[in-house]
C-alpha cells in the first residue's frame, strides 16, 4: 500500500485541527457552489435579455411597434439591480467575498498543515475503505499493474 504524503497530517497535528480544517474546506465548497449558482444566475440573465430582444423584433415585425418599443425602451438591456448588469455582481463577487474566502482557507492550510488539502477527507476515506478489497484502493498506485495510468 502507497503513502499518500500530499494528505497526510503533519506530525502532531491534532484531531481538532484536521476537522477545523475539514469544516473550513467544507465551507469553501459551499461557496464554491454558490459561486457556479451566481454564474449561472449571470448567464441565464444575458439569455433572456438577448430572447427579449429577439421578442421585440418580432413583435415590430408583427405590426405591434408601440408594445415593442415600450419593451425595448424599458426592459432590454435594463440593470439587473441597481447600476449593475450581473457581470458587475460576479465580477464583485469575485473580486470580494470569494478572494477573501478562498485566501483565508488557502493561509489556515499553509499554517496548519503545510499546504496539503483535504487531509480530513483522506482520513475519512482510510477509516471508511475496506482495505484489500478491489475498488477500495488507497491510491492509484495500489491498483493492479496497468490500471493505474502510471
Amino acid at each position: 500500500m502507497s503513502v499518500d504524503e500530499a494528505h497526510t497530517r503533519p506530525d502532531s497535528t491534532s484531531d481538532r485541527t484536521v476537522e477545523a480544517l475539514g469544516k473550513l474546506s467544507e465551507a469553501l465548497e459551499v461557496v464554491e457552489d454558490a459561486r457556479g449558482d451566481l454564474y449561472s444566475f449571470h448567464r441565464k440573465s444575458g439569455m433572456a435579455d438577448l430572447a427579449l430582444g429577439e421578442a421585440v423584433d418580432l413583435l415590430r415585425e408583427a405590426g405591434h411597434s408601440e408594445l415593442a418599443e415600450r419593451i425595448d425602451t424599458d426592459l432590454v438591456g435594463r440593470n439587473t439591480l441597481p447600476g449593475r448588469w450581473t457581470f458587475q455582481l460576479v465580477e464583485e463577487y469575485d473580486d470580494g467575498y470569494y478572494a477573501a474566502f478562498r485566501e483565508h482557507e488557502r493561509r489556515a492550510r499553509d499554517e496548519l498543515m503545510g499546504g496539503r488539502r483535504h487531509v480530513f477527507e483522506a482520513e475519512m476515506k482510510q477509516d471508511r475503505r475496506t482495505h484489500g478489497r478491489p475498488g477500495h484502493e488507497a491510491t492509484p498506485a495500489d491498483l493492479p499493474d496497468g490500471e493505474g495510468g502510471g
